[in-house]
């Protein structure tokens, strides 16, 4: 099983060695930007070594939206972070659910989810697969409650779309850990990488705030349980200074 966390640092590849990381995920641009990723300075690196490279794209993108001004630029984004991921040799690019906003249709939402990834297997798909991630808020949200993760999915899971299952954004969303693989890949037939991560706040409360494994409101019996019975890649997205600590309490539990 790989194990290893998202860093933000400039080197990639050093960073991943601090940590014991066998599996790295990381932005290519700005996270809170529109612009269209630069190259990589390490991507021949990436793409030769024996890292494994997952590749996030930025918080701003809301392909559900219904504000053209947000869900066209949204589109043009994720191609390009795709094409860009490609270069590094990443297996994939996570993309947030995203939203509609209050008073909308989330219907609609899911139309549009739809139309953009049915359009673009028409125009021979994504340069790299595009892995659905699971949010912790947002009553209108496209994959916060697993009943509208499965809405989206009835709409988008025939274009080959993979999904990212995070723990805190599952937790903070209500949603059981102890079941919550099964009952995601009841929904999505898969599950393509974790992030693991525990929470600052009580279940249900519907924030985004990450801890460290062993420092949060989520035991850390129940995150390895939910690695094993994943067996997908597993990044952790938690404070940086303890992932070196997370990634080795991981691999000893996991036997990994």
């Amino acid at each position: 099983m790989l194990i290893g966390a998202h860093v933000r640092e400039a080197d990639p590849i050093d960073s991943a060695a601090e940590r014991g990381a066998d599996i790295v995920q990381m932005f290519l641009a700005d996270p809170q930007g529109w612009k269209k990723p630069p190259a990589h300075p390490q991507a021949e690196q990436l793409r030769a070594g024996g890292l494994t490279v997952v590749v996030h794209s930025p918080y701003v993108v809301n392909v559900a939206s219904l504000n053209n001004r947000i869900r066209i630029p949204s589109r043009k984004l994720v191609v390009q972070h795709a094409e860009a991921a490609a270069t590094v040799g990443a297996i994939g690019l996570v993309v947030h659910g995203g939203h509609v906003t209050q008073g909308e249709d989330a219907a609609k939402g899911v139309e549009n989810w739809r139309k953009f990834v049915e359009r673009q297997a028409g125009e021979g798909g994504f340069a790299v697969p595009v892995l659905i991630e699971n949010t912790a808020g947002g009553d209108n949200a496209m994959a916060r409650h697993f009943d509208a993760l499965a809405r989206l999915w009835d709409a988008v899971g025939e274009f080959g779309v993979g999904f990212c299952l995070d723990t805190c954004h599952a937790f903070a969303a209500g949603e059981d850990l102890v079941d919550v693989v099964d009952r995601a890949k009841a929904i999505t037939g898969r599950i393509d990488l974790v992030h693991l991560n525990n929470s600052r706040d009580e279940f249900g409360s519907a924030r985004d705030r990450h801890a460290n494994v062993d420092d949060g409101t989520i035991e850390p019996d129940a995150l390895v349980a939910v690695c094993a019975a994943a067996g997908a890649p597993v990044v952790v997205e938690t404070p940086a200074e303890g992932q070196a600590a997370d990634i080795a309490f991981l691999r000893e539990r996991l036997g990994s």
